[in-house]
Formats: C-alpha cells, structure tokens, sequence
C-alpha cells in the first residue's frame, strides 16, 4: 500500500499552499517585474480628480458624474470592440466613421414619413451592418494581404463617403423615437438601481466561485476564498458608492446598463471561451497560434467584425446622446478618443495583452480630461495637447513595461 494519502496529489500540495500572502507576494513582485496591470490607471484618475476639483469645485458632484458617465459611454463601447483588434497587433483606423455610418442609419430608418421600422429592428440593422463592413476589413486583410492599417484607412474615407451620400442634402436629421433617445437620457428609478446593482454583484460571485470550483476539481491551485470575498465586497462597495452618488442627481443612465453588459459579456468571451483563448494566442505568436492549429484567419476576420459592430452600436450611443446626426456623424475627436482609450488603459499595441477594462478605465480618463478642462473653459486645442500628452504617457509606461518584463524573464 502506498504510503502517500490521496488528498496529497500535487494540485491538492499547490493549493494549500497558496494564500492571501502568496496572492500579495505575486502581485508585488509582478509589479516590479514590469506587470502594472491598472494600477497607472488608478493613480492617474486618483490624480486628475485632485487636479480638477482644486481648480473647480464642481468637477466631483454628482451632477458632472452622471455626466462623465454619459460622456464616455461612446468611447468605451468602441473602445471595447477595438481591444481585440489590438490584442492582435493590429489597428482600425475606420471606427469613427464606421459609428458615423451605424448612427445615419439609425436615425434614417425611424425618421417620421410613413417608412419608418421599430427602434430595436433599426438598431439590429445598423449594428449588422457593421458586423458586415468588419468582415469586410477582415476579408481583405487576410484573403489579400492588406496590412490592416491601409484597409482601415481607406476604410475611414470610404465610410465617411457613405455618411455624406446618406444623408444628402438633408444636413441634420433629428432623433425623435424615444426609445433610442432613452439610451443616454432616460435614467433608471432609484430602487430598479439597487435592486441592478445586487443582481450584478450576485453574478459576479457566481463566477467567481464557480471558477474556483472549476479549478479545485480539476486539482489546480485555487486562490484561497479570502481573496474572492474581497473582490465581491470591493465591487459593491465602489458600485455602491457609483449608485448612490448617481441617485443623488438624476440617476444611473439606462446607457450604464448597457455598458455592464457589453463589459461582463466580452469579458466572459475573452477569459473563459476558447475564441478568447485564441486572440491571445495569435496576438501574443501568430505563427505559433498557427501550428497549434488555430485558423488565424478566422480569429482575425471575426475580431474585425466584433470592432466594426461595436462601433456601430457606439455611434448608435452617440446619436442618442446628441438626439440627431449630420454630415460629421463619427468624425471629430471620436476615432482619436476611442483608439487612445483602450491604449491608456493598459492593453499594448503590440499585442497579446490587453483586457475590456482598459478601454472602461482608459474612457473615463479622456472623459475626466474632456470635462474637467470644460469647466475650467480652456480650448479645444488644449484639451487635445494633454490628451495627447497622456496618450504617449501611457504608451511609454507601457514599452518601459514591457523592458522590464524582458529584463526580468516576464515577457
């Protein structure tokens, strides 16, 4: 008989033997190994709401957050769908005008003249056509060998012909279904609110528990339940603070909504499907991916598609949120703002890393950006020198980053 109990598996030996210490080890010597992670982020907002609320007292009221939340909704929508195109190496260019496109359509499609469809089959529309217009972008950089950056370039002028050819010489076309206006202006009752956010929380510690779960059957080192209780606490208790701040004003935004489910959905794609597994992959290695089996060219055709409809719905958001559209419908600061969004929030342009909450936490820094220097009545201009100044800020913590990891044997 052998001597060794069967609790005394290998999986079982590194599970006991990671703890809370263990878990704070790790982190620690990650981040002096290179590994960041968000925490640039962190102390980058922590920073420009002292800036903001020293210079005007009015930048941390609950009125000018709820603001802030609307005002970023759209880049973080497109930012999101551009995570993965990053975390190919590659770039989109043809976002900006690719949402142009999505919202003309929108507003045509439930304009008042006897033709109009329901506000959810118009919305399907738009964002199918985007799906359409990335798969497109995806078949010729792949089936050709266009480098994506000339594809999406040419894209970004041919899309911004077809904003101009829809709407003619109508010059502005007003929203007027208020279903798609309720999106960034209609705001959820103060118990719906709470009642939301406990859902979210309950969601949120399902998965976490059943990942544990997961891992302990398959005799994997788990995290020890510490850590997942802190996890869940710290979400409500910033959601609490989110919602409690927001109920002070007018409320969470039904476009809030919106976003958790977009960020939880493709969070989920990216960390628990195989299709996620593989956009690492073929970030991090394509000629690896390649060997491995996986169909690079697929993966690329499909993280194009999902750039392209994310957009579409994020110039959908838009529209909502300025109730028309007009012949500069995705141009402006849209395209710059939601590419720098996801960059400042830690996902490299280099691929192979990256998460969805780079492009939430790099969304809410040009927002904090755009706003605060709003209230302190400075020009445009400025307001694109320091976002470009943050911009190449975080690029260069990033490359610095990713030396260090090297130096270390991170990478």
């Amino acid at each position: 008989m052998s001597s060794i109990a069967p609790a005394e598996t290998p999986g079982a030996v590194a599970r006991d033997r990671v703890t809370v210490g263990d878990a704070v080890r790790g982190w620690w010597q990650g981040v002096r190994g290179g590994d960041l992670g968000s925490l640039p982020i962190f102390i980058g907002l922590i920073i420009i709401a002292i800036v903001f609320q020293s210079q005007n007292s009015n930048f941390l009221t609950s009125g000018n957050f709820v603001n802030l939340i609307v005002q970023a909704s759209a880049y973080m929508t497109i930012g999101m769908g551009l995570v993965f195109v990053l975390l190919l190496g590659e770039i989109d260019l043809s976002v900006g005008f690719v949402s142009g496109v999505a919202g003309v359509m929108t507003a045509l499609l439930l304009l008042d003249d006897g033709n109009a469809i329901g506000a959810i089959p118009a919305i399907i529309i738009a964002v199918a056509a985007g799906a359409a217009i990335g798969t497109l972008h995806g078949l010729l950089i792949t089936k050709i060998g266009i480098p994506s950056f000339v594809v999406t370039l040419a894209g970004l002028l041919a899309w911004q012909g077809v904003v101009l050819l829809l709407i003619g010489d109508r010059g502005t076309v007003t929203l007027s279904n208020p279903t798609v206006i309720g999106f960034a202006n209609d705001f959820l009752p103060t118990a719906t609110a709470w009642i939301v956010l406990l859902a979210c929380v309950g969601i949120y510690a399902a998965t976490q528990i059943s990942g544990r779960m997961s891992r302990a059957k398959a005799n994997l080192p788990t995290e020890p339940i510490v850590l997942i209780l802190l996890r869940v606490g710290a979400l409500l208790l910033v959601g609490a603070i989110v919602v409690a701040v927001a109920n002070d004003d007018r409320g969470i935004p039904y476009v809030f909504l919106v976003l958790a489910v977009l960020y939880l959905f493709w969070t989920f794609v990216l960390n628990r499907m195989k299709f996620g597994r593989y956009v690492y992959a073929v970030g991090g290695n394509t000629e690896a991916a390649r060997r491995a089996g996986v169909n690079v060219d697929r993966i690329k055709i499909a993280v194009f598609a999902i750039c392209s409809a994310m957009a579409a719905l994020g110039g959908i958001i838009l529209a909502s949120r300025l109730r028309s559209v007009d012949t500069g419908a995705g141009g402006g600061q849209i395209l710059l703002y939601s590419i720098a969004a996801p960059v400042i929030g830690g996902t490299s342009l280099f691929g192979g890393r990256g998460h969805i909450k780079s492009a939430v936490l790099g969304a809410l820094v040009i927002a904090s950006i755009d706003n605060g220097l709003g209230l302190l009545g400075l020009s445009s201009g400025t307001k694109f020198v320091i976002t470009g100044l943050v911009l190449l800020l975080a690029v260069s913590v990033d490359s610095l980053s990713r030396r260090r990891q090297a130096n270390t044997g991170r990478a």
